[in-house]
């Protein structure tokens, strides 16, 4: 006999109906899922793009800072802020330390760290806790670091050689970019720099965070403290001329009134020593951009890194500009460079006997920009004839030399091949999978540790496995948008990373809450993108649109968009962010527009086209105010606010008359006192978004 068990009918119709919403759970998790991670990535992506058109424009005016920096800074001699020799004798290298102590004293009320050199761990502790507390390092202090930093530094390679051993790892850093939270956490997870905890921090300290200058002092003290076991490489913002346009030289002169202006000469010539690569057990090539097809370890082995203060300041003797200038620009000054006639052409020889044709087409380039703008500067009354005097050629490095180093600094790797140049950013190029092992062949190398580019998840491998980028500062764009990581390298050079994330508010979030944050923030940085280019992007439109119905198809907007912002970006994909659809599917092309507007109301006064200019402009214009603005009081006199429009449209070639200039200068003079808030001229300019207003009333 057997026995036989039944289940009843209805228990077998929960069980199906209990499948069948597991089922659908599961499917709308992963939809809901696929979708934030749609988001999340297209947020990225819209920061990144934007980020990379700022460094090109940075790049793209590396002409004009270099006649800014050869020319107008010398109408004053007092007033060379950007220049270390205008600083007083408390920058001289040979300046010791107790006579730093004379020169400034520190006042009994101050009670942060007080240094003693040579510095001990306990020093370097008692600055993390000041910092933790908010508290700033007295100016001396500041300036002795630097003082014994630099001398530290020019003891060092251009390349840094270490080796692992079976005892201690190594760990690898990438951008911290002032965020000094990140750097704290580092350390609390992972240790404090010493003899058995090594560290190599791959450049990019500084600028767009709040808190540059600790990180500095910080990473400058350890570096003071164990020379052997921290090192330090250069990235492309360890650059003064970067600096002015993204925030460090505004942190400094902030948080050190008195003393600012000498702290950042002292650093210019502190960035212009950091060595540029590091190489671990002669295997594993640590740099902080990338490489090129010509790129030359050996050479820049060898050559003069205090030369290269800044990335932005192209070499002007390889295509002998200076003779050029002669021939367009009268002046006075007698040549006196005639007798290095022959080093700047054995410097030619040298750079063209491994330039690639791109090489050798930006170099003509910008030596024809740096003529315009020297003869505009004259024609227009900037510059007399007595003030258009050549640089110390002596210091200037060569094409080669200034070529190698942009590319170390400023490429990045692509999974194509080849070696092309880096459109996004305007520097360096893409390198593919080729290139990387063409160097690993020539060098022996196994591994590329690279930061440069933040990632979503704090790092990225490459070129199957052999290029690693890591990148170190969290929450880069907003809080949320990305982790951060570093490395730790064994004896065995396997890496092992380690992510974090910093965070205050994101973690009372949930996941919805914390993405919606980001791309809220990513797009709102996009429309004033679009709104700064309205008019051209309504002239695109109004010519795609050959029946006047004010509509476009989803290909041509999103080919407008990309054709105009020159942002590759999913344009389809972020459409209903964008643009009103009508019920034939068509875009609605001016609803880009309609919920923005500029904070105050100068566009009744001031012409639409130049309102845009302003917008377009504002990074731009700021860096000039920081030339004009002597006293550095953030006041512009209304003299000054005309010529500062004078230089910016001698270099972008616009035309605006003075009445159009007068309009916008009394719109935004609101006392009426003859002076200008420059910081409030800039702050009328943002873009507001009226949705967003409304919703915050």
């Amino acid at each position: 006999m057997g026995c036989k068990t039944s289940v009843p009918d209805s228990a077998v119709k929960k069980s199906e109906r209990v499948l069948k919403a597991a089922v659908l759970i599961q499917r709308w998790y992963r939809v809901t899922m696929a979708r934030i991670e749609m988001r999340r990535r297209y947020s990225l992506n819209i920061f990144q793009s934007i980020e990379y058109a700022d460094e090109q424009a940075q790049l793209q005016l590396s002409s004009f800072f270099a006649f800014m920096l050869d020319h107008f800074s010398r109408l004053d001699a007092d007033s060379r802020f950007f220049e270390s020799p205008s600083v007083s004798q408390v920058t001289d290298s040979s300046l010791s330390l107790t006579e730093l102590e004379k020169r400034i004293e520190v006042p009994d009320s101050y009670y942060g760290p007080r240094l003693k050199f040579p510095l001990t761990p306990a020093d370097a502790s008692a600055l993390l806790d000041a910092f933790k507390n908010e508290e700033l390092l007295h100016a001396r202090y500041v300036l002795q670091l630097l003082h014994e930093t630099r001398r530290v530094l020019k003891e060092m390679p251009n390349i840094t050689h270490l080796s692992t051993s079976y005892s201690k790892e190594i760990t690898v850093c990438g951008d911290l970019h002032g965020k000094l939270d990140d750097l704290l956490l580092i350390f609390y997870k992972n240790g404090l720099p010493s003899e058995k905890n090594p560290y190599v921090f791959n450049g990019d300290f500084v600028d767009r965070g709040d808190n540059s200058v600790e990180i500095l002092i910080i990473l400058f003290a350890f570096l003071l403290i164990y020379p052997n076991d921290l090192h330090l490489n250069r990235g492309n913002h360890e650059d003064y001329v970067m600096n002015v346009r993204y925030g460090f030289t505004r942190e400094v002169l902030r948080k050190y009134k008195v003393h600012g202006k000498i702290i950042l000469c002292l650093l210019e010539d502190v960035f212009s020593w950091l060595p540029l690569a590091t190489v671990v057990d002669s295997k594993v090539l640590i740099l902080h951009g990338g490489i090129s097809d010509t790129t030359d370890l050996d050479f820049l082995n060898l050559i003069e890194r205090n030369k290269l203060r800044s990335l932005m300041r192209p070499p002007k003797s390889v295509t002998d500009i200076k003779d050029q200038i002669k021939e367009k620009v009268p002046s006075t000054t007698p040549n006196k460079y005639s007798a290095h006639q022959n080093i700047s052409g054995k410097r030619r020889d040298i750079s063209s006997s491994r330039s690639s044709p791109r090489r050798e087409s930006t170099s003509y380039a910008i030596a024809e920009e740096y003529q315009r703008l020297v003869k505009d500067g004259m024609s227009s009354g900037l510059l007399s004839a007595t003030s258009v005097s050549d640089p110390d050629w002596s210091t200037e490095p060569t094409q080669k030399e200034w070529q190698q180093t942009l590319d170390i600094l400023w490429s990045d790797p692509r999974s194509q091949r080849g070696c092309v140049p880096n459109k996004g950013r305007g520097g360096g190029c893409y390198f593919g999978p080729d290139i990387t092992a063409k160097l690993f062949e020539r060098y022996n190398l196994k591994m590329l540790i690279r930061s440069h580019e933040c990632k979503q998840d704090g790092y990225e491998v490459g070129h199957g496995g052999k290029v690693i980028t890591i990148f170190s500062a969290s929450n880069y764009y907003e809080a949320g948008s990305n982790r951060g990581a570093y490395i730790k390298l064994n004896p065995d050079l396997s890496p092992r990373f380690i992510q974090y994330q910093v965070s205050k508010n994101t973690c009372r979030q949930n996941l919805q809450e914390r993405v919606s944050t980001v791309e809220w923030s990513a797009l709102k940085a996009l429309r004033e993108k679009i709104y700064a280019h309205k008019t051209e992007l309504t002239e695109a439109f109004i010519n795609k649109d050959r029946t006047g119905t004010g509509k476009l198809s989803v290909s041509d907007w999103a080919e407008v968009m990309e054709s105009v912002l020159c942002l590759e970006l999913p344009w389809r994909t972020l459409r209903p962010q964008l643009a009103w659809s009508s019920p034939d599917g068509c875009i609605e092309y001016m609803t880009c527009f309609h919920n923005l507007k500029i904070g105050k109301p100068v566009e009744e006064q001031v012409q639409p086209a130049l309102v845009e200019t302003v917008c377009r402009f504002r990074k731009d214009l700021e860096m000039i105010f920081n030339f004009i603005d002597k006293d550095h009081s953030g006041l512009i006199s209304l003299d000054e606010f005309h010529q500062t429009w004078r230089l910016f449209c001698v270099h972008m070639g616009i035309q605006i008359d003075n009445e159009t200039i007068d309009k916008l200068a009394n719109s935004i003079d609101y006392n009426k006192d003859g002076n200008i808030d420059f910081n409030e001229f800039l702050e009328a300019f943002h873009v507001v978004h009226r949705l967003d207003k409304k919703a915050d009333e």
